[in-house]
């Protein structure tokens, strides 16, 4: 099964970049076979509709604009995501979905889910993430792998980086191809 795992998100906005984080934490810890890619899909939005069409799966991770206690995960198959007019909040979740309307009138769109947790701050400019977004990021990594494994995806661990120094490399990001004008 051709898959996709996409981390979609901000950085620069707290919480909100918990998807590029979760995708980089999965690639870093998790072994996959070739059929699976995974992609830091950041704020690229329209540029990933390819990967609707062309994978049989697509699993994204992502925070999700829904009224519940901040660190709740959810797992959202796209025709229930489809159904939640509410959840649209950040522009990031309006693509999501308006990427997956689209794709639903195509000949063929992947089976898509959403792996997401509700933030607790999306609005501070902070590369970090909150503290009850931090203390429940394992329960979210362990939603998205019990996804992959009831469509048949094998995975091994191989444990490699914690999320603190994820997040670390993205706040002290390498200079050395950088030149001073």
């Amino acid at each position: 099964m051709k898959t996709a795992i996409i981390g979609i998100g901000n950085i620069l906005f707290k919480d909100e970049g918990l998807g590029v984080y979760a995708a980089k934490y999965i690639e870093a810890n998790y072994r996959f076979d070739d059929n699976v890619e995974i992609v830091d899909g950041g704020t690229l939005g329209f540029k990933l509709m390819r990967y609707y069409q062309e994978y049989d799966k697509v699993l994204i991770f992502d925070t999700v604009s829904i009224e519940d206690a901040p660190g709740s995960i959810y797992n959202i198959p796209s025709d229930v995501l489809l159904g939640l007019g509410a959840y649209r909040k950040t522009a990031h979740e309006v693509e999501v979905v308006e990427m997956l309307e689209i794709c639903s009138l195509l000949e063929k769109i992947a089976k898509t889910n959403i792996i997401g947790m509700v933030p607790e701050d999306i609005e501070s400019v902070e590369i970090a993430l909150s503290k009850s977004v931090q203390e429940n990021f394992p329960h979210l990594i362990d939603a998205a792998l019990a996804e992959l494994k009831s469509d048949g995806i094998v995975y091994e661990a191989r444990p490699t980086l914690s999320l603190e120094e994820i997040i670390a490399q993205y706040q002290n990001p390498t200079m050395a191809n950088a030149t001073a004008i």
